[in-house]
């Protein structure tokens, strides 16, 4: 939630840690904070000056009919403070907001988190059929449908948004520092928006269907990988993880069943016929089997693969399915027996007629 300027707040410092800072001493003598290991004893604990600030229902209280909050601060209490968030973001607040929520300032703005536990659907436990989902850096995501999704678009913004950076960064004028401040993170709520766009069109397409999602297991991509210095820029900037992430929370709401399948030689294997062979690749969009002839879109043959051995995964049954480490999905790992994510109502968009909005 983006609180407005219609009341102003005390300075995050004052507000978030003053009171916290002077009881640090007596409450780690009474045993109620320990230092974390391997911190020194005699180096004082300190909060960040714009770090967040948890508050409960006694600190903090929602009128969401009214758009404003009360919040407690060192102070005094401040009352009817405005919020703003769109008309989805408010439904969730008022039926599913439990537990605390989190004061952050960034930029010159207060925004406000608030924990929501949005029940799931019941988990398909038959699912007729696997769409497969192969991301990549120059195609975000294709559908094993045939559906390439955002294409170079994300690509075209990144390229823009570095170069740029570059060129406010070699002036190094006041203005031109302005600038970049202005312009921090804004690439990174760009691909956000566009992740969340792509896992919703996903899902629902799945949910619809009555067909699970099968993904690949990524895990640890970019320590196996070794890049040429021109394309080390884009291979860091791709976030598949967090596409990856949109994608499991949204299915477990919706009760898709995901699968993470073993990604080795998705893109060198035939989709018809099964031969493996690295010339199949013959470039970046196309693959052409050097046994059986057959020709397809690259991206498009590697997603018919994932879809392949998620089914035959699948078919297995759960208990020959690998048991996952905690918190880490791994090959074969049914999203839908992860822990329940934690879903945060987040700062509204304003998006133009027909857009696609997150949720």
């Amino acid at each position: 939630m983006a609180l407005t300027a219609g009341q102003p707040l005390r300075d995050p410092g004052a507000m978030s840690h003053g009171v916290a800072d002077a009881r640090l001493p007596e409450l780690v003598e009474q045993g109620r904070l320990h230092h974390e290991e391997g911190h020194d004893p005699e180096k004082p604990i300190v909060f960040r000056p714009q770090g967040a600030q948890p508050y409960d229902d006694r600190m903090l209280s929602w009128q969401i009919p009214d758009r404003t909050v009360s919040i407690w601060t060192t102070g005094g209490r401040a009352k009817n403070v405005p919020f703003t968030a769109s008309a989805e973001q408010l439904a969730t607040l008022a039926l599913f907001r439990k537990g605390e929520s989190d004061l952050l300032e960034r930029d010159g703005m207060w925004f406000l988190y608030a924990t929501c536990e949005v029940p799931e659907a019941e988990p398909n436990a038959n699912p007729v059929d696997f769409l497969g989902v192969d991301l990549g850096i120059v195609n975000i995501a294709t559908t094993s449908d045939g559906e390439i999704l955002a294409r170079r678009e994300l690509n075209r913004i990144r390229t823009r948004e570095r170069g740029l950076r570059a060129k406010l960064q070699r002036k190094n004028t006041p203005s031109s520092k302005r600038r970049l401040k202005k312009r921090r993170r804004k690439e990174a709520r760009r691909a956000k928006d566009i992740n969340h766009k792509i896992a919703k069109h996903v899902v629902a397409e799945a949910e619809r269907t009555g067909r699970g999602i099968a993904l690949e297991d990524l895990t640890g991509i970019r320590e196996r990988v070794r890049l040429r210095k021109p394309q080390r820029a884009t291979h860091s900037s791709w976030s598949f993880a967090q596409l990856e992430q949109f994608i499991a929370y949204k299915a477990r709401r919706a009760g898709v069943p995901v699968v993470y399948v073993d990604p080795a030689y998705t893109s060198r294997t035939c989709a018809e016929c099964g031969h493996i062979d690295k010339a199949n690749r013959v470039s970046q969009a196309w693959f052409a089997c050097r046994s059986c002839g057959f020709v397809d879109h690259a991206d498009r043959n590697s997603s018919r693969n994932i879809r392949a051995r998620a089914w035959e995964l699948w078919r297995r049954g759960p208990h020959q399915r690998p048991l996952p480490h905690p918190g880490q999905p791994g090959p074969g790992l049914d999203a839908n027996y992860a822990p329940p994510p934690v879903v945060p109502v987040v700062q509204a968009r304003d998006l133009s007629p027909g857009q696609l909005t997150p949720s």
